[in-house]
């Protein structure tokens, strides 16, 4: 009687590593965040107390409009601006260099939010915050996997790059639109 066997292909094995990638960066900045003794009086940039919280806020107004301006050139990269041509290559070109400024212009910002106040769930508008900027770097990680690796179905890389956009105006309207309006957001 033949042998029945179960042969994952290589492939496939890669692909689900390659899925749990984003999974543990996630994972590993919640439990970073959640583990550290927060340091409330770190500074940024030189600056401390409540001029940090207004230069984060315009830092993070800032990484906002790159992102908005990352949207738009990925949809005029793939047609669905109505009354554009389609985008002339420069475009990716240009997509690419603005996305990796935009990743790095994150960095400072994010790094200073987990080292000084760590992950906090104490209240809805701090755990989105929290939880919007540790799955942040997931969502990146999960469209750089996607824009890399080619044989994803052709809604992996919108899904991705919609979860990284949601993501970013998630943590922005949890804590600089929070701040800009008062330190008060609807919803939250």
């Amino acid at each position: 009687m033949p042998r029945l066997t179960v042969r994952a292909e290589p492939r496939q094995f890669l692909g689900v590593l390659w899925l749990l990638l984003p999974l543990a960066v996630t994972a590993a900045l919640l439990w970073f965040g959640l583990v550290h003794t927060p340091e409330p009086r770190r500074s940024l940039f030189g600056m401390h107390g409540p001029a940090v919280i207004l230069l984060k806020t315009q830092l993070g107004s800032a990484l906002l409009g790159l992102v908005l301006i990352q949207l738009l050139l990925a949809l005029w990269m793939y047609g669905r601006l109505p009354g554009l041509r389609a985008a002339p290559h420069p475009v990716g070109t240009v997509h690419r260099l603005i996305g990796v400024f935009t990743f790095l212009f994150s960095i400072p910002i994010a790094q200073q939010c987990i080292i000084a106040y760590g992950v906090s769930l104490t209240g809805p508008r701090q755990a989105l915050h929290s939880l919007a900027g540790c799955f942040l770097y997931g969502a990146f990680v999960a469209k750089v996997v996607v824009v890399r690796h080619r044989r994803w179905p052709g809604w992996a890389l919108p899904l991705a790059g919609g979860t990284l956009v949601t993501v970013i105006v998630l943590a922005w309207y949890s804590a600089a639109f929070w701040y800009l309006n008062g330190f008060h957001a609807p919803g939250l």
